[in-house]
């Protein structure tokens, strides 16, 4: 039993990194909440546009907010907890990016099983280096060339009005993902993001499911939580969470403000 559970806990370890992997090379400003979580009303009539016109107004946007933004800092908790809510392991982290393309991670305390912290947290944080710096082979950016759109309609996330984009990855690959993007109506900056491995990782896996939220601060839209909740054969949930606190930013020019989150979550959780 200790070797089966030892082998679960690895398969769990690489679906939870492929999970959120396919949401690494998501431009900087954007949200994300759980597949099923949030609050949401009901799909409006949708508009002229078409999901291919959306995601390109969207990466032009998001080139236009990276090119003014400088430098940021921003303390993050890494949670591993199980289907019981008993916290596996955690990690206290500030992540530093410097435009355009380096991204560092200070660990700043630790708890809890090492395992986890090695094969989750330390490969996460390893993802999100190699990817700004465009060293990753892996290409799992929300592209035409990646995925097919199709505009569903709109609805109201987190007090923003959003388009409501389904994404259809284009092949079975692990990195990449199906689900839903909610974008913003006027801004065109993702506010959230959820959906599944577009290929099932393990066969010891029943389903992964993984959600992004962002938050707004100025004029950019920054990760404020990402989740990814992994069903295992036999061994029930595992739920691994990354949540973002205070945002220190420099604007192109010198600019500096500090905002705290302020769509509600509840810490510890």
């Amino acid at each position: 039993m200790k070797r089966e559970v030892q082998k679960s806990g690895r398969f769990f370890i690489r679906v939870s990194v492929l999970g959120l992997f396919a949401l690494a090379r998501l431009p900087l400003d954007q949200p994300l909440d759980a597949a099923a979580g949030g609050q949401q009303a009901t799909v409006n009539h949708p508009t002229t546009l078409t999901g291919d016109l959306v995601i390109a107004k969207l990466l032009e946007r998001n080139r236009q907010r990276e090119a003014l933004l400088q430098q940021y800092s921003v303390p993050s908790t890494y949670r591993v907890k199980n289907d019981k809510g008993t916290v596996c392991a955690e990690a206290q982290v500030v992540l530093r990016y410097r435009a355009p393309d380096t991204k560092e991670f200070t660990i700043v305390s630790e708890k809890g099983s090492a395992i986890i912290r090695s094969r989750v947290f330390k490969p996460l944080m390893e993802i999100e280096v190699e990817t700004a710096a465009g060293r990753n082979r892996y290409d799992s950016s929300v592209t035409p060339d990646n995925y097919n759109f199709k505009l569903l309609g709109e609805e109201d996330v987190d007090g923003a009005h959003c388009f409501v984009v389904q994404t259809t990855a284009k092949r079975a690959d692990k990195c990449l993902f199906n689900g839903k993007a909610w974008i913003h109506a006027t801004e065109f900056a993702f506010v959230r993001v959820a959906g599944q491995p577009a290929k099932n990782p393990s066969v010891w896996i029943k389903r992964v499911e993984f959600v992004r939220r962002y938050q707004k601060i100025k004029e950019f839209w920054l990760p404020l939580k990402n989740e990814s909740i992994t069903q295992v054969r036999i061994f029930g949930k595992n739920i691994l969470t990354i949540d973002y606190d205070q945002y220190e930013i420099t604007q192109v020019g010198g600019a500096v403000f500090r905002l705290v989150a302020e769509l509600p979550r509840a810490r510890g959780r």
